[in-house]
């Protein structure tokens, strides 16, 4: 996980109270519920320019900091890889 993408998840984390955010962090015991995933996605969008295709918006993707970090990579990657096809 990157700084960026740390600084973009914590404010939506309320239980996590200063604690230091992992890879294994479970995201739904720190306060992000469904409400909060969403505006998340759109904080995903804007700061990190990517968007997380339909098959990985589910509770496995939003588990652990550390699946949702992936799946941010993966997408990345992959629309890396759109745009220079284009």
């Amino acid at each position: 996980m990157n700084k960026t993408f740390t600084d973009l998840l914590v404010p939506f984390l309320p239980y996590l109270n200063g604690k230091p955010l992992t890879e294994d962090s479970r995201l739904h015991d720190l306060g992000l519920n469904s409400m909060k995933a969403i505006d998340l996605l759109f904080g995903i969008e804007d700061e990190l320019g990517v968007s997380l295709p339909d098959e990985d918006l589910n509770d496995a993707t939003f588990a652990t900091a550390g699946s949702l970090w992936n799946a941010v990579r993966r997408a990345s990657a992959a629309q890396g890889a759109d745009r220079t096809a284009a």
